[in-house]
């Protein structure tokens, strides 16, 4: 795991100096060692945290005769099968490691050797000979990679922050808007980019070449699989525990960041069972009881004998807003992210490595909005006769009460499948932002969800929004906020669900054995029964979500009518301070549950003041953790 950054030019030399500058932002990504390859015409720099072969595997990495060079962000498990084929071949190798076998793999297949590997990365070489550099980045988007072209030059890093910074893109604003983060191919700032997973870029003499060397897709209706329930569950177990399997391959500890979900609970479980030593867990809470999940991360930890810690969070804990600010280059609105940055410095603590569960919802039908999805096929014309009735019900302070979700179902439920999928997650909609804005909207932010929707035609209407799921809302959400919370404390999580060995499995599976009226993920909880306590397996969905309605309505009203005040709103000229005004009002007032859009707002204006105009608020952790 690493922190990765270059400079490809047409101009000659790479200026020495900007790029230990441009590595020295990603220190916090790999505090273990820092390399830097010069070449004529190029430069790559890695800041590594040491996961596997310790001893030899600083980067940047040459081949044989030094004509190639390599850094890499992330782990490639199959790298010793890798190795064992490529020395058959006839290479060479001089170190222990995955990043060496990346090299000669370029080598022997050229721009397609991303298909052949199983990881998470983000990968630069630099092809001297033919003056060319090449970027790769994970099927899934697990590790992160943006980049800048002007024509002569082409920058890359694996932060925002360790490049050059434009205006603030409005079209990326608006899609910041609509969905709390900003998807890729966007990043905040214009003229800088994320490379999608999946792709690759080729930049060789100034020009640029994006393609796509593979694509995760669900098959076609008629081709999910017709076995027998029982056959299934069998075989999910096994290959989620190749999937683990694979994922503790470490020369240091591995861990699990321990929820308290099916999710979460089935990694420890399989870690457990795959380890050794006595697994290191570690859990958050908090003091409104319908958010925390500790009881049930308790007894996994107990029933595996794991060696646990855990954090409960106080409402002041949001007063850490500023810090995550700072860790999260890139305006990020997920709530989710306070307690995750928390668990992974607590985790941190102990380990290098935590194994943790994102993608279980997304492949295996885990979300609420899945079963309206299902809901709607049926009932959407009545639901939507029954919204005056239910926009009147009071705003409740609970994780997604039943009246937040009667209402976003009554809203949205007569829209075709897209749009209101779309409709149930939506922050700030078309009319809401020109509102917020003053200004018309420069693009559509449901043209970002339409390309995966597309590419899943055929497929059975609850996988084909699971894909898209899978493609925007998992890669800019659900993923980068677990990279750049435990990144910022030097700490490697892993994702085991996204892994060949259980996408392809959980793509095949028609719609029942995932959603059923309103049972979700129902193959996966019989999968897992074995494994855990009953509690967890049939439990509700909690995950890291925080309180933030009610904190909203009490403790932080001071914080976010300072943070969002007319005075700094004016300031930074994005949102109109009396239509944020009305939009406080509106939460604390019971009349509507706004904490999502206002949580958004927040989260903007603190990243404006860290990354744009250079203030930095200080918070002391102990205030927020008991």
């Amino acid at each position: 795991m690493c922190g990765i950054c270059g400079i490809a030019t047409t101009n000659g030399a790479v200026d020495r100096t900007r790029l230990e500058a441009m590595s020295g932002t990603l220190v916090h990504r790999g505090p273990d060692s820092a390399g830097i390859s010069l070449q004529e015409g190029a430069g790559l720099a890695a800041r590594r945290l040491a996961i596997i072969d310790l001893e030899t595997g600083d980067q940047p990495i040459a081949n044989e005769d030094g004509t190639l060079h390599v850094v890499q962000n992330g782990e490639i498990y199959n790298y010793a099968d890798l190795r064992r084929e490529l020395e058959r071949a006839g290479h060479r190798f001089r170190t222990h490691g995955d990043t060496e076998v990346l090299v000669h793999a370029y080598e022997e297949w050229g721009d397609s050797f991303p298909q052949r590997l199983r990881g998470m990365f983000a990968i630069a070489i630099w092809d001297a000979p033919r003056r060319r550099l090449v970027l790769a980045r994970d099927p899934y988007g697990i590790k992160p990679l943006y980049y800048r072209a002007t024509g002569a030059e082409l920058a890359f890093a694996s932060e925002l922050r360790a490049l050059p910074r434009g205006d603030v893109d409005l079209e990326a604003l608006d899609c910041y808007l609509a969905f709390n983060f900003v998807p890729a191919p966007y990043s905040i700032f214009r003229g800088t980019r994320k490379l999608e997973p999946g792709h690759v870029l080729a930049w060789e003499s100034g020009e640029t070449t994006l393609s796509r060397y593979t694509q995760i897709g669900p098959p076609r209706a008629a081709d999910v699989r017709r076995d027998e329930e029982a056959e299934l569950v069998e075989e999910l177990r096994a290959r989620l525990r190749d999937s683990v399997r694979a994922h503790l391959v470490s020369d240091v500890p591995v861990g699990v960041l321990l929820s308290g979900g099916v999710d979460s609970g089935a990694l420890a479980a399989l870690a457990a069972q795959e380890s050794s030593e006595p697994l290191r867990t570690f859990s958050i809470g908090f003091e409104e009881s319908s958010f925390s999940e500790l009881a049930d991360a308790r007894q996994v930890a107990e029933l595996y004998g794991t060696r646990h810690r855990e954090l409960v969070l106080r409402p002041d804990a949001a007063l850490l807003l500023p810090a995550l600010a700072d860790a999260f280059d890139e305006p990020f609105a997920d709530s989710s992210a306070l307690p995750t940055y928390l668990v992974s410095q607590l985790a941190a603590q102990d380990i290098k490595v935590a194994l943790s569960g994102e993608g279980g919802d997304e492949l295996f039908g885990g979300y609420y909005t899945y079963v309206a999805d299902l809901l709607a096929e049926r009932a959407g014309g009545l639901a939507r006769l029954a919204r005056p009735i239910v926009d009147r019900l009071p705003s409740s302070d609970r994780r997604v009460p039943l009246e937040y979700k009667a209402k976003r179902f009554v809203r949205g439920a007569h829209l075709p499948p897209l749009e209101r999928h779309h409709a149930w997650k939506e922050i700030f909609s078309d009319a809401a932002r020109a509102e917020l804005t003053g200004r018309a909207g420069s693009i559509r932010p449901l043209t970002v969800l339409e390309r995966p929707y597309a590419a899943g035609e055929g497929a059975e209407l609850l996988t084909r929004l699971q894909y898209v799921d899978l493609s925007v809302h998992l890669v800019d959400d659900l993923l980068a906020k677990t990279d750049r919370a435990s990144m910022a404390h030097s700490l490697e999580a892993r994702v085991p669900f996204l892994d060949p060995a259980v996408t392809a499995f959980a793509f095949g599976l028609p719609t029942r054995h995932k959603v059923r009226h309103l049972g979700k993920k129902l193959l996966l909880r019989k999968a897992v029964e074995p494994l855990l306590p009953r509690s967890v397996v049939h439990g509700r969905k909690r995950g890291f979500s925080i309180p933030a309605a009610a904190w909203l309505r009490g403790e932080l009203e001071p914080f976010a009518r300072e943070t969002l005040s007319a005075a700094t709103l004016g300031r930074q000229g994005f949102f109109r301070p009396e239509a944020v005004e009305r939009l406080i009002d509106a939460h604390v007032g019971r009349r509507e549950d706004l904490s999502r859009q206002l949580w958004g707002l927040i989260a903007f204006t603190l990243w404006h003041e860290r990354h744009v105009e250079g203030v930095s608020r200080g918070v002391r952790l102990e205030e927020i953790v008991a």
